[in-house]
């Protein structure tokens, strides 16, 4: 019986723990030990974890799953607030998400190019005035999806402010209890915004809702889910990206010579460095994979980060390569949870990245690499502070 692995290798930041990709090798699919006495499964291979990401016989719902690290005595997790699509399966799952996509289109998003490169330069200005040493995590790579977060939502301009400040706390927080305490006061916000777009639309995401069968509730859910969905992540990759493009410096310099090569670069970091590096999976059924029986009521834990670095998948997947067409990776998830958010995302990081390191050619760490405060509590992987100079 296999204990999850969860310490990453001293000096690699940005590897999987060892422990993952020996089983990926000799035990794609093991049983596992939960701290709460619930014995499950951990897959680690690239085709197991995107064959139960794609079969509906596993469920996403909260309360069915149990936590790999959740010590006994902490009692069940409670079900998804309602519109959490992330925790939810169809029919419900099925109606939120077909009345999303039409929002999240590729053309719609890649319409949003010209906003994004402005609201880049702005904070690349910003950065200038301000001089070095600076945190590129409050200063760079937080403001930009947060404005964009923001203008999606329809966030007065007047409440942005404090709107920034609370989806900041809630990033960079240094207790699982802050970020809590971050995000409920967004998700209040949220739910008064609903109400004021109920009374006046604007051209926004929540305005658009508004006219669909989502009661306010739901609405303030979506909303909600969008504002972690959209800012969390895209901050943390703009961040650790950077962090590693630093520690592969001819990597950086091909990005920074070759503006061609932002898209291919953005796939290949997302499966380098796979932020959402842990899927929680609940049989609702007895099901087989792999010649193992996994009984309906057993949870199976997907390493993400393990099956991004399967080498059956990506040849010497350890290597950084952004010349690497890094297609098909899991960095967004698979099925029916693909992140919804994902092509807003490439957009954001297709400009964040490359305008960064071309503004600033002389951009290094202002500390040594092992000063890097990891944020390695948290389901979204990434760094509590990135300070650089330029």
């Amino acid at each position: 019986m296999t204990e999850f692995p969860h310490e990453r290798p001293a000096g690699c930041p940005f590897d999987p723990p060892v422990e993952l990709a020996e089983l990926r090798e000799q035990r794609p699919i093991t049983r596992l030990a939960f701290a709460d006495g619930h014995q499950g499964w951990l897959v680690t291979s690239y085709a197991l974890v995107r064959q139960v990401l794609a079969d509906p016989r596993f469920s996403s719902r909260y309360e069915l799953q149990h936590h790999p690290l959740v010590p006994a005595g902490t009692g069940p997790m409670p079900p998804a607030p309602v519109g959490d699509l992330s925790g939810m399966d169809a029919p419900g799952h099925t109606r939120l998400r077909k009345l999303l996509t039409g929002q999240f289109t590729v053309r719609r998003m890649r319409q949003l190019t010209g906003r994004v490169e402005e609201v880049t330069a702005e904070h690349l200005d910003a950065m200038q005035r301000q001089g070095p040493p600076l945190d590129l995590l409050k200063a760079y790579a937080q403001p930009i999806p947060a404005v964009m977060i923001c203008e999606l939502l329809g966030v007065p301009y007047e409440d942005r402010e404090n709107f920034r400040r609370h989806a900041a706390d809630g990033i960079a927080a240094s207790t699982p209890e802050v970020q809590f305490t971050a995000f409920a006061a967004l998700a209040e916000y949220i739910g008064d915004l609903v109400t004021a777009k109920r009374a006046h639309p604007t051209d926004d995401v929540l305005s658009d809702l508004t006219g669909t069968d989502l009661s306010d509730e739901e609405l303030a859910g979506v909303g909600t889910l969008l504002l972690g969905a959209g800012l969390d992540t895209t901050a943390n990759m703009i961040a650790l990206g950077t962090f590693a493009l630093l520690r592969h410096p001819g990597q950086l310099a091909a990005l920074r010579e070759k503006p061609d090569l932002a898209g291919p670069a953005v796939e290949e970091l997302m499966r380098y460095l796979t932020i959402a590096h842990t899927g929680i999976r609940t049989a609702l059924e007895d099901v087989e994979v792999d010649g193992h029986l996994i009984k309906a009521g057993e949870t199976v834990v997907l390493s993400a980060n393990a099956a991004n670095r399967d080498p059956s998948r990506f040849p010497d997947p350890d290597t950084l390569d952004l010349n690497r067409n890094a297609t098909g990776h899991l960095g967004f998830a698979h099925g029916i949870h693909q992140c919804i958010g994902q092509q807003l995302a490439r957009v954001e990081l297709r400009v964040a990245l490359p305008a960064l390191v071309t503004r600033f050619p002389h951009l290094r760490l202002a500390v040594a690499p092992e000063q890097v405060p990891m944020r390695t509590d948290s389901h979204i992987y990434g760094v509590r502070e990135l300070p650089v100079t330029f």
